[in-house]
């Protein structure tokens, strides 16, 4: 024994390589046997007409708390493949066509990981589910938006990627010609209405940025139930309305955000922390820092002008009543002239605009959809100013948790609701803004408030708690 340890130690480097690569085929091992035995067991309870559904029912079966891991994946996938071909299994009408989805992905999202997580977690539930499914890879920025104003008819859309990706896709919707009809077509054609906004969207987080997860789904520490939940949201078929915000400089069409827009220190510095990767958990602190060492105090001066909250209409009064027949139309026309003329309508009162001068550390217009208040009776976006008296330590702070959560405040931070809005920035002004996670330059922009203009499939548990919130 003592020849075999001071072997050991004589040796020590091919013995660490060798205890590193007998642990790692170890626990591959256990996973490939756990997986197979695991797997047999859940096959037993499901052909006993038990099919898991969620991460909770694993635990009912009596398996233990040692399914719910990392070696559960295949598991969470099974699961849902068999809760997807519940619905792929239902019978339609003689008349009734399959339902069209088409799926825009980014296989860049996730530093290149986004295809294999798609065809692995989303592709087989899509499949199974009973749509006609097809599958668009994007290749280079911006080609989303361009194969939008080409595709002519589809009953689902559905993105797979992060922020960016998700931008492209709304942006590209709500630039169609029936989204933002030309004047002379408003002429020929007045009723013109818009169709691809109604189409109800579909978001599968893949990117490493996706801020519209936490408003739509359950939160989730396992990132393969994360996408298997988000893609049976989409086959269940459950829709909450999100705003939008219209975004548009003096030159360029308009670009729409689903988030918002930031302008200032702490985008800065948030989007210079993967320079800093190699000093791990310490990177953040770091970045911020760095940035308070090029001036301070930092300040981002600009002119505001904006109008406040504009009253929600009640539900339905969107709808339009058809159009009457040309018959009806004619005696309308022909009964009008014989009509004694009426007094004016009374003018309604001009919208009431205000100016702030602005001197602060962050300048943010962000919608409220991280936190959806369905039973409000005014629709507004947040613009908040944070004060330039923050101190250095402070900013390293409040930027490290503004990292991980964008709607962290500095303490004085002054917030205000209006529909619409025009910045207007000095002459000379650098810098980027970021929309929805997105670097632009900064420039004079007019933001519009969409309010619900798109439809998002979200998780059913979601929306129960919305609906619960709007009976209290």
């Amino acid at each position: 024994m003592t020849v075999f340890f001071k072997t050991l130690r004589n040796h020590w480097k091919k013995t660490t390589a060798g205890i590193c690569l007998m642990t790692w085929g170890g626990h591959w091992l256990y996973g490939k046997h756990w997986i197979s035995a695991v797997s047999d067991q859940a096959d037993v309870l499901f052909l006993l007409g038990h099919p898991f559904t969620l991460a909770s029912d694993f635990a009912v079966s009596g398996l233990g708390p040692g399914w719910f891991s990392s070696r559960s994946d295949n598991l969470l996938r099974r699961a849902a493949c068999q809760e997807a071909q519940v619905f792929g299994s239902q019978l339609i009408p003689p008349n009734a066509q399959v339902k069209k989805a088409t799926v825009f992905l980014n296989p860049a999202a996730c530093k290149g990981k986004a295809r294999t997580l798609f065809e692995k977690n989303a592709a087989p539930i899509l499949h199974l589910s009973g749509m006609d499914v097809t599958i668009v890879k994007t290749d280079y920025e911006g080609q989303a938006k361009k194969l939008l104003e080409l595709l002519e008819n589809t009953d689902v859309i559905i993105v797979a990627g992060g922020d960016g990706t998700l931008q492209e896709v709304i942006t590209g919707v709500l630039r169609r010609a029936d989204e933002l009809p030309l004047v002379s077509t408003q002429i020929f054609l007045p009723n013109l209405k818009a169709t691809f906004s109604k189409i109800p969207i579909g978001f599968i987080p893949l990117g490493q940025t996706s801020s519209l997860s936490q408003t739509l789904f359950a939160e989730s520490g396992n990132k393969v139930q994360h996408i298997t939940d988000a893609t049976l949201a989409i086959v269940k078929g459950e829709t909450v309305p999100l705003d939008v915000l219209q975004i548009k400089g003096e030159k360029e069409q308009p670009v729409f955000a689903l988030t918002g827009l930031r302008w200032g220190s702490f985008r800065d510095a948030g989007v210079s922390v993967s320079k800093y990767w190699y000093l791990g958990p310490l990177k953040t602190k770091v970045a911020h820092f760095f940035s308070t060492l090029k001036e301070w105090p930092q300040t981002h001066q600009a002119s505001l002008t904006y109008t406040g909250p504009a009253e929600r209409p009640p539900s339905g009064a969107e709808e339009t009543p058809p159009r009457p027949s040309l018959y009806r139309r004619i005696l309308r026309r022909l009964a009008s002239y014989w009509v004694q003329p009426q007094d004016a309508p009374q003018e309604m009162s001009p919208e009431v605009w205000k100016e702030v001068q602005l001197s602060t550390l962050e300048l943010s217009i962000m919608t409220r959809n991280s936190q959806l208040d369905l039973a409000s009776k005014e629709d507004f976006m947040n613009i908040c100013m944070e004060p330039n008296t923050v101190s250095k330590g402070d900013f390293i702070t409040i930027g490290s948790k503004k990292v991980r959560d964008p709607k962290v405040r500095a303490d004085g931070t002054e917030c205000l609701q209006a529909s619409r809005c025009t910045l207007l920035l000095p002459e000379g002004t650098g810098g980027s803004f970021s929309i929805d996670s997105e670097e632009y330059e900064a420039m004079p922009v007019q933001v519009k408030l969409l309010p619900r203009k798109l439809q998002f499939f979200c998780d059913p548990r979601k929306r129960e708690q919305l609906l619960q919130s709007m009976a209290q």
